[in-house]
């Protein structure tokens, strides 16, 4: 069985979602710096929308810091091996989640 994992599709994958991540993340930090409305409803629905944004936002970074992670691992020539037991993971896992840093068994134990 060959366990061995070509990065560079991934490496494609990974990078088009670092951009496209960081360009949300931008768009969502001008929306949260923009001027507040004065009236008291608005204020409100506004309240609620930032914090639905700041949300997103956060789970934008940390996949994000993943997708960073999971480039590091193919620049030091680990990726497509968990982190936790060494053991490669499955393609299928990878091309669900380019950025897996465990196989699925490791997953599943945290």
């Amino acid at each position: 069985m060959d366990v061995t994992i070509d990065p560079g599709p991934y490496r494609a994958i990974l990078e088009a979602r670092r951009a496209e991540l960081t360009l949300r993340l931008t768009r969502i930090e001008t929306d949260l710096d923009q001027p507040r409305n004065a009236d008291d409803d608005d204020r409100a629905i506004e309240r609620n929308n930032d914090e639905v944004l700041e949300g997103l936002g956060g789970a934008g970074q940390k996949e994000l810091v993943a997708i960073e992670a999971a480039l590091e691992r193919i620049a030091h020539g680990t990726y497509g091996l968990c982190g936790k037991c060494g053991e490669p993971i499955a393609r299928e896992r990878l091309d669900a989640v380019p950025h897996a840093a465990l196989c699925a068994a490791c997953a599943a134990d945290l």
